[in-house]
């Protein structure tokens, strides 16, 4: 492939008797990531807040692909109990895991807590997904050239964690603590693949930035000036999600580092 080819699914190569996980797969990214990885002929593990969305989007991908692999499991990314319990449950059904997407996320709600009591954007964007990983990752280990894949933004370069008030008590900013978020993302995909290397262990951290794209991310913004510029300003700009999955698609190839 020259410099200036550009890449597309359809140069994803057979993923016949690979285990996927994808989290927020019911819709944006996700679905269209779920609906790539099945049509190479992947098993995809749909982990999702709403199983009834989750089963909709299932039965839309297989209406699309009659012989998609899917299957449906509740995961609340807010809510590290829920974290656990679908960890615990993978692990019985599943000797190992090949490729683990960690994709869901919010962005730029009028804040709230999680169920631990952790700022909502943190907790989802970041804090399950550090669970999720480290929960899994003996089953990565078992994998067939496994991959985690942690879907992240260029918007980290706006970001710092707040350490004195992570949870924004004293002074919350949607956007900021969205950017904070993405920020956690970034260093934790980097120190995964740092520390994974070090201790020359076959699995990868991969960093995928999707671009801004027209998704649902969005709609979790307040009325106001966030909203106006996603939702009207840069909607004309954004690309369409059907292109926008390339990203975190193309980490799932067979040979690629963590970069």
């Amino acid at each position: 492939m020259t410099k200036n080819q550009r890449w597309t699914a359809d140069q994803i190569p057979d993923q016949a008797k690979r285990v996927f996980v994808v989290t927020g797969a019911n819709s944006g990214l996700g679905l269209v990531t779920t609906r790539a990885l099945a049509r190479k002929g992947g098993h995809v593990i749909l982990a999702v807040r709403d199983e009834a969305k989750g089963h909709r989007a299932a039965a839309e991908i297989t209406a699309e692909e009659p012989g998609a692999d899917l299957e449906v499991r509740r995961l609340d990314l807010a809510d590290l109990d829920s974290v656990r319990a679908f960890a615990d449950q993978l692990r019985v059904d599943h000797p190992r895991l090949d490729v683990l997407v960690n994709n869901a996320g919010v962005m730029a709600p009028p804040r709230s807590l999680s169920a631990q009591g952790h700022e909502l954007q943190f907790a989802c964007n970041h804090l399950g997904h550090f669970a999720l990983t480290g929960l899994l990752l003996d089953l990565l280990t078992d994998g067939n050239d496994p991959r985690v894949v942690t879907v992240s933004s260029t918007n980290h370069r706006q970001g710092h964690l707040h350490f004195d008030d992570l949870s924004g008590e004293r002074k919350y900013s949607p956007m900021g603590f969205y950017n904070q978020s993405k920020f956690a993302n970034a260093v934790f995909g980097w120190e995964l693949h740092r520390r994974l290397t070090a201790a020359g262990s076959s699995v990868r951290s991969l960093l995928a930035h999707p671009g801004y794209t027209s998704t649902n991310l969005q709609t979790s913004a307040p009325v106001g000036m966030v909203k106006m510029l996603f939702g009207r300003i840069l909607a004309p700009l954004a690309q369409p999600r059907n292109r926008v999955h390339c990203p975190a698609v193309r980490g799932h190839r067979p040979g690629r580092e963590g970069r």
